[in-house]
């Protein structure tokens, strides 16, 4: 497992204590699990998807990651429409190990209020929570 310092954190995302992470580019949010998550998990077998067009509050389970170690819930940091899946998951779910934040994404939102967004950890908040 890698120590914290070593985990890769891009400081153009947000995180949420349950180590989603969420980035807005224009009026969608790309919504994934973060490195300290992957990395905890280990090897990622299988990723439960929700359908494209469901809708989710803040805070909702939207689906869930497997892993030779644990099955492990997703919650969606914003209330929105869920308007693209990550459909190479389902034939390569190990994506999610290899580049969480591009290949490995897990699913793209129209929110309903990106204020909601606000209420997300900052890189250097994350780290502190981490950190405990």
């Amino acid at each position: 497992m890698k120590e914290i310092n070593d985990l890769n954190l891009p400081d153009d995302v947000k995180y949420t204590k349950d180590h989603e992470w969420a980035k807005l580019s224009e009026d969608i949010v790309t919504i994934g699990i973060n490195d300290y998550a992957q990395d905890q998990l280990g090897e990622i077998v299988f990723v439960e998807l929700p359908e494209v067009g469901d809708t989710f509050s803040e805070g909702d389970e939207f689906g869930s990651v497997e892993s030779v170690k644990a099955v492990s819930e997703m919650y969606i940091p914003i209330s929105g429409e869920i308007v693209e899946i990550n459909e190479s998951l389902e034939d390569a779910p190990e994506l999610v190990n290899e580049s969480c934040y591009d290949d490995g994404w897990i699913i793209k939102v129209k929110p309903d209020d990106v204020s909601e967004l606000d209420n997300l950890m900052n890189k250097a908040a994350y780290l502190d929570m981490l950190k405990g």
